[in-house]
């Protein structure tokens, strides 16, 4: 969730709530449902889960949750929904520099989607693909309804930053984008600002990682020694934002740095027994439902607790993260492009619902962006490599 991006952005619409989206729903889920966490969405879906266990004060975290009706805004025009059970989800960052967000950096004019991730859950509910897609790569952004106060709509351009989506028109354009450049349709919707992640965080009680050489960078506000931390909200913060502290600098380091910090807070979260502290239990629903603008299927407590309830019991081992295949452009080493081919491999793979395949990501650029000295586990780490990638050729 960095903020150095020189777009700027307008969060048009997103907290509205009424219409509940008429889109199709994929089959009725059945049987121990298991999915994974990832980012804000893990953990803000395992506390609500939590918080469903307090009816008194149900209707209080009914009406913290924010959503906006994404399909109503899309229309028709999206790719056909698989009803085969797997779900897909968009899970983006943003970096508001508003409110308490202020002291990241100046206002820009909005919201940016700083992290992007799309978490695709298998029809068995047991494992999970998490692709994260650089705020950096230049994509073909589709034409989408620009803020209200602009009134119009935004002409399609074949050369975005990936996150001038958000920028231009807000969570569906984000979305509408990722459909584009998918060709999979997401079935929802979660975004989490700064001052969400780090309150989540420190409710929680912060999250235990081992970095095996220091991290210092005064943007993001870091100073770690190398050894292991239990990491508050604002260390978290500065970790998942960093990108001059650790490998290249570049946004693809950090991607592998944010990968390696879901697990350690997916095992974090695991390793809590949440019911046995009913104050934590509650100002853990109460911060999470407070901290999320989701997809107007998602928002309320019964359908945020019925996705926690998929997400019960899943470990960090079970989720396989990718980086999307890009190489940087010939015309500005400041961005990436996707590579086309290993590109469709990866969409291909989420389609028809079975692991991402090695052949997607070998020799992309992410690939090659080592953090794996950094943080225990990384990409090029020998743990790293025993362990292997699921999916084969």
């Amino acid at each position: 969730m960095a903020g150095d991006s020189n777009e700027g952005d307008t969060a048009d619409g997103r907290r509205s709530r009424g219409i509940r989206a008429t889109g199709r729903r994929r089959k009725p889920r059945t049987g121990r449902q298991r999915v994974t966490r990832a980012a804000a969405w893990t953990l803000a879906g395992a506390v609500v889960l939590g918080g469903t266990s307090l009816g008194f004060v149900y209707f209080k975290l009914n009406g913290n949750i924010s959503g906006v009706d994404i399909n109503a805004a899309l229309g028709t025009d999206r790719p056909q929904d698989v009803p085969n059970g797997s779900m897909d989800i968009l899970v983006l960052g943003s970096d508001s520099r508003e409110g308490d967000n202020a002291k990241y950096g100046e206002d820009q004019g909005g919201a940016r989607s700083d992290t992007a991730m799309v978490v695709h859950i298998n029809e068995k509910h047991d494992k999970a693909s998490v692709v994260s897609i650089p705020r950096d790569t230049l994509v073909e952004r589709p034409s989408c309804q620009g803020d209200e106060s602009a009134g119009n709509r935004r002409v399609p351009a074949q050369r975005a930053m990936f996150n001038s989506a958000y920028e231009t028109g807000g969570p569906a354009c984000a979305v509408k984008t990722v459909e584009k450049l998918s060709g999979v349709r997401m079935d929802h919707y979660l975004e989490v600002d700064f001052s969400g992640f780090k309150k989540l965080i420190d409710t929680l009680g912060g999250v235990k990682m081992t970095t095996n050489k220091a991290i210092k960078d005064k943007d993001s506000h870091l100073d770690l020694q190398a050894g292991t931390h239990t990491l508050d909200g604002e260390q978290s913060l500065g970790l998942v934002r960093t990108r001059h502290g650790v490998g290249d600098g570049s946004d693809l380091g950090r991607i592998q740095l944010q990968q390696a910090f879901i697990k350690a807070l997916m095992d974090q979260v695991n390793s809590v027994n949440l019911f046995d502290n009913p104050k934590r239990l509650y100002d853990l629903a109460d911060t999470a439902t407070s901290a999320v603008t989701t997809d107007s299927e998602l928002d309320s407590v019964k359908e945020l607790s019925g996705l926690a309830r998929m997400l019960k019991g899943i470990k960090s081992d079970d989720i396989q993260m990718t980086t999307l295949p890009v190489q940087y452009d010939p015309a500005d080493p400041n961005r990436v492009v996707p590579m086309e081919s290993k590109t469709s491999k990866v969409w291909h793979a989420l389609r028809d619902d079975r692991a991402i395949p090695k052949s997607a990501t070998k020799g992309s650029a992410g690939d090659k962006t080592d953090i794996g000295g950094v943080v225990p586990g990384g990409k090029g780490t020998k743990r790293a490599e025993a362990a292997g990638e699921p999916g084969g050729e």
